[in-house]
């Protein structure tokens, strides 16, 4: 794992003492809000376990979650609505600024997994691949992808027979069948080509 504490060390030399990471996850499928976490972790956080995201399984995010979430944190969310409306990146951006408000009192500065954010009530640093060298961003990446998931995993209930709990709305040849045959549900994003598209998704039929 490449990822260590090298840009909050820098950033505490100067002078910097509550120090954020904000990533988030869900920008890319069809269904479901997109969710972004801020942690700020403690001096003594053991990193042990502690990834992008990406690069663990569903039950080691699960397991260094519960280690995690003991740690200063905020949760921000950007509904389908706002995701139609807005648009995906800039809905993510605002979901971004909600978890950083969202945290018991304002950061000192701010490590963002990916590009610029926009203008913002907090100072940020715009870290590429951070959530793989960032501990405090790969931190918020499974607070985001963990608590997503859970949302979509409660979709499934509400809305059955897409699959959710299953492909978590992303874009699946099954999520695209189900789609195909069932049209779109209130989860599903209809700004997204595919899901516009739902009359014509004919590639997997028989």
């Amino acid at each position: 794992m490449r990822r260590g504490w090298r840009h909050e060390h820098r950033l505490a030399a100067q002078g910097f003492h509550r120090i954020a990471g904000l990533d988030e996850a869900g920008r890319g499928p069809l269904a479901g809000p997109v969710v972004a976490a801020a942690v700020i972790l403690p001096k003594n956080f053991s990193a042990r376990g502690v990834d992008d995201s990406k690069q663990l399984t569903a039950a080691q995010r699960e397991r260094v979650f519960d280690r995690i979430v003991r740690s200063e944190h905020g949760i921000g969310i950007a509904s389908v609505e706002e995701i139609d409306q807005l648009n995906i990146l800039r809905a993510n951006h605002l979901a971004m600024r909600r978890a950083v408000s969202a945290l018991s009192s304002p950061p000192d500065h701010v490590l963002v997994d990916g590009r610029p954010i926009g203008e913002t009530s907090f100072p940020y640093t715009a870290v590429v691949d951070g959530d793989a060298q960032s501990v405090s961003i790969a931190a918020a990446s499974i607070i985001a992808k963990v608590t997503r998931d859970r949302l979509l995993i409660a979709l499934e209930a509400e809305f059955p027979g897409y699959g959710f709990a299953q492909h978590k709305g992303y874009f699946t040849p099954d999520h695209l069948e189900a789609l195909r045959r069932l049209g779109p549900c209130p989860a599903h994003r209809l700004s997204f080509a595919p899901v516009r598209a739902r009359g014509q998704l004919r590639l997997f039929e028989k």
